[in-house]
């Protein structure tokens, strides 16, 4: 509800008579809730650091502020939302971690090696681990005896109770890095988990989206396909499509589907989940959507019904990707979905819904709030997904 008063309240400041009753922008429905309350996460990030206990390999957590100079690394075996199977992996890093002569890496210039592990796993329990680690001045020799040690660990010692279906190592001297940054290295295992989502079944890279709750997903994209009231002569464009879930689960409905995704990996992922599905009326295009989307909606003639579907980062979309929207006259849907809607996303509201302004090349007619959604994807959190339909 704070979302929509603030939404109502800017474009009343811009001239637009956008109170509705309750003084939100928009109808809001009720929360719709997860069909799964504990345990629900497919995927979990582990931070290396001193422990209440002032041990600096320790694995969990962190509990307070940089600010307040108290950060603190605490164990997940209280969290809720966190599976057993996450829970277990972690444990176990701690323990590989308090084997290793190597110090961990809690701030880059002080050196150190060993950072956040990422467990990934399925409804089947299928499990890939991904470890981040700094190699400071360690040659090609020292680097190859730190994977195996890893690698024996988990297949071999006390980390192979976890069962791994897969097991990544990344070098990175940066807090976050991609694969085409610096290249995920499969230690053991297999390249990929799958998982299943409303009949289909996906492929899911190391650092590929994914929604972390993919039973509530589910519940999400059926609505969206709702919302959109795609129809069989539809085209929909899904921005921001990871490794294309939403499209791939409206592709029956509509006339053709074209996703824009940053990560490269995903996008192979998301042709590769076209392939196997037998869907053969998606295009999936890899790039900054800033880059691809202007490019492909100015030349755009296709006389078909053309519906966007946006799932940015916490980031929001890049001004270009709204401007492009919002000047493509065959968009008459759009429907936003966000995790933070009361951050970035806002502006991209307003600039989706403000008059025609020429200093900001806004030359398309505006779209209105037309109802929002409430998805309850992160049970034990106070944050909820939220979906917004745009109309004009």
């Amino acid at each position: 509800k704070k979302t929509l008063r603030t939404l109502a309240s800017r474009l009343e400041e811009a001239g637009i008579d956008a109170q509705k009753p309750g003084g939100l922008c928009c109808p809001l429905r009720p929360i719709v809730p997860s069909p799964i309350i504990n345990g629900y996460r497919n995927k979990s990030s582990f931070s290396v650091n001193r422990g209440p206990d002032g041990n600096p390999k320790t694995v969990g957590l962190y509990v307070g502020t940089g600010r307040g100079r108290n950060i603190v690394c605490v164990k997940a075996d209280h969290v809720e939302n966190i599976p057993t199977k996450h829970k277990q992996v972690a444990q176990c890093y701690e323990e590989f971690l308090r084997c290793s002569p190597l110090e961990p890496c809690i701030l880059f210039h002080r050196g150190g090696h060993w950072r956040e592990l990422v467990v990934r796993t399925n409804s089947r329990g299928h499990t890939m681990a991904i470890v981040t680690f700094h190699p400071q001045q360690l040659g090609q020799e020292a680097l190859a005896a730190q994977k195996a040690l890893l690698k024996e660990f988990f297949t071999c010692g006390p980390g192979a109770v976890c069962s791994l279906t897969s097991l990544y190592f990344q070098e990175s001297t940066m807090t976050r890095c991609s694969h085409e940054q610096s290249p995920f290295q499969l230690l053991y295992g297999e390249p990929h988990i799958f998982e299943e989502l409303l009949g289909l079944k996906f492929r899911i890279s190391p650092d590929a989206f994914f929604q972390v709750n993919t039973r509530g997903a589910e519940a999400l994209y059926q609505e969206v396909g709702k919302l959109s009231e795609a129809a069989g002569d539809t085209v929909l464009l899904d921005v921001c499509c990871g490794t294309g879930t939403i499209g791939l689960s409206l592709a029956r409905q509509v006339s053709e589907v074209i996703g824009i995704e940053i990560v490269e990996k995903a996008v192979e992922d998301a042709r590769w989940n076209a392939t196997f599905n037998g869907i053969s009326n998606c295009e999936f295009y890899s790039g900054k959507a800033e880059m691809v989307l202007p490019q492909l909606l100015s030349s755009w003639k296709d006389d078909r019904p053309l519906v966007a579907v946006v799932n940015p980062s916490r980031a929001g979309l890049h001004y270009r990707v709204v401007r492009a929207i919002r000047n493509c006259k065959a968009i008459r849907r759009l429907l936003y979905v966000s995790c933070k809607p009361e951050g970035e996303a806002m502006r991209n509201f307003l600039e989706l819904c403000c008059p025609p302004d020429p200093r900001k090349k806004l030359a398309g007619e505006p779209f209105a709030p037309a109802l929002a959604i409430p998805f309850d994807m992160f049970p034990h959190t106070v944050h909820c997904e939220l979906v917004l339909l745009f109309t004009r």
